[in-house]
Formats: structure tokens, sequence, C-alpha cells
């Protein structure tokens, strides 16, 4: 069986748990809850490769607190992750960059670059968002293939985690 851990992160309060639960348990609660630390869940993924072969994966999705400049990250949640999942928060576009600066500190500390994808979360609240998704999405360029969420309506969710896990099985690198 294969077994990838891929790490959630980004800024506090931008989606990552509520994420994860959507994609495991497929909830979502409006009750917000910091994670502390770590929060580790598994889920068994079926995903069709390049040659067509149906191929499972156990995703090993470590849901790691908020970074802010007051508190960081042990780099050592880092360690044997396969793939990274940046989440930002579409109504704070702030977020966006602290998701990026969070990626650079990771792929350093994973010592080589494996594939991850920028989440823009909070979909549902479009017409909040201050910068329009089409240009936050320009600002982040191709590398990290984008996309689009909500974990409060599911879009986007599932086919996120998915494109991930083809991305770790190619080995598809920014």
């Amino acid at each position: 069986m294969i077994r990838k851990k891929v790490c959630l992160l980004g800024s506090f309060a931008v989606g990552k748990t509520s994420l994860v639960r959507r994609f495991v348990h497929s909830i979502f609660s409006e009750r917000y809850h910091t994670t502390i630390g770590v929060k580790i869940d598994k889920k068994l993924v079926q995903v069709r490769v390049d040659d067509g072969q149906l191929t499972e994966v156990t995703l090993v999705l470590w849901d790691v607190q908020g970074e802010d400049r007051f508190q960081s990250i042990p780099t050592s949640y880092y360690r044997g992750s396969s793939g990274l999942l940046l989440v930002a928060d579409g109504t704070r576009p702030q977020t966006l960059d602290s998701a990026l600066q969070i990626a650079e500190t990771a792929t350093q500390s994973i010592g080589k670059d494996v594939p991850m994808r920028l989440l823009l979360n909070k979909a549902d609240l479009v017409a909040q968002w201050e910068v329009p998704a089409p240009e936050l999405l320009r600002k982040v360029g191709a590398d990290f293939a984008p996309r689009v969420t909500s974990a409060k309506t599911g879009d986007g969710v599932d086919e996120s985690f998915r494109d991930l896990t083809r991305a770790l099985l190619s080995g598809d690198v920014p």
C-alpha cells in the first residue's frame, strides 16, 4: 500500500481544518476551532495515473497549526512530507503572501522540492474577497497549480486533494 504524508499549511483561520474535515468526513461546521500543534487524519484515495491504472493511496494529512508573525511552525512537522497543500483565505489577501512564505520555509526544511498546490479557500464568500480570484491566481502563477475551493460547499475540495495525489504519484514538482 502506498502512503503519502501531506501537510496543510497557512495562516490562522484560512480553513485548513475545515478542508480536511470536508475531504475526509464530508462535513462542515461553522464553529471555529483553533488547531494547536498538529491534527492528523487519514483517507484512502483512488486515483487514475497517467497510464489509466487505478491506484490506491493512503493520504496521511497533517493539519498544521496556523502560522503568523508571532508563532512559527516547528520544522519537525515538515519531515517526511511528500507534498504540501498551501491554504489562503480569499477574504484576506495577506494570507496568500503568508502561504507562499511558509511554502519556502517548508521546502527548505524538507530538503527537496515536493508537489504542492495552493488552495484559495472560502469561495462561498467570493463577494467579500478584497482581490478578485483571477487576480489572485495570476499573482501566484502556474507553479503552485492554484485552485479556488470552499470547505463550506465542498466546491473544488475533492478535486484538489485528488490532483495533489496524482502529482505525488507522478513526482510532478513546481
